[in-house]
């Protein structure tokens, strides 16, 4: 298969993502918040598998909501239907999402390897917002300038040092709810 093709069979897969995506976002308008008072924050991720995903755990879990900042759509596929479950909120830039989340009490965490408190030792309070950046490049934002905003770090053992961003968000998500289930 040749470039040319290869190309036409992403961008054709992009357009159906769109299209599914359209379709359910009208659904979302009617989610009810999770049983937890925690947020999932996504900063930048690739409109492609992860989102969904997350969707799915964050309603495994019973999150509250869940942030998009500088995401326009994503293929809700993945997720199962839990895009219509999860209330999402989108914003264009991390600004007006973490302004919104302190005005409401929220003391947010974002997550990257190697930096910050282990998870397995942070108390985590009731009314606590994960932030994950993009897959490639983290977060969009300085941490520093953003006084309400903490690190944490899962603790890893193995040489790679990274985590799939769906598979830390569930991890959050669990320890999350152990502390406060």
């Amino acid at each position: 298969m040749g470039p040319h093709k290869i190309r036409q069979m992403l961008k054709s897969e992009r357009e159906m993502a769109r299209r599914r995506f359209r379709r359910q976002k009208n659904r979302n308008l009617l989610a009810e918040p999770g049983i937890h008072d925690c947020i999932i924050v996504l900063d930048h991720l690739k409109p492609t598998y992860n989102i969904g995903k997350i969707f799915r755990s964050a309603e495994a879990f019973g999150a509250r909501e869940i942030h998009l900042v500088g995401i326009d759509f994503f293929d809700p596929a993945p997720g199962m239907g839990a895009f219509k479950h999860v209330p999402a909120r989108f914003h264009r830039d991390f600004y007006p999402c973490y302004t919104g989340l302190a005005d409401r009490g929220y003391t947010l965490f974002t997550l990257e390897p190697g930096t910050g408190t282990p998870v397995t030792e942070a108390e985590l309070p009731e009314k606590s917002a994960f932030v994950f950046g993009h897959e490639e490049y983290g977060i969009s934002f300085e941490p520093d300038l953003f006084p309400r905003v903490q690190r944490l770090t899962i603790p890893q053992f193995g040489k790679s040092q990274s985590l799939n961003v769906s598979v830390a968000a569930s991890i959050i998500l669990y320890e999350y709810v152990r502390q406060h289930a």
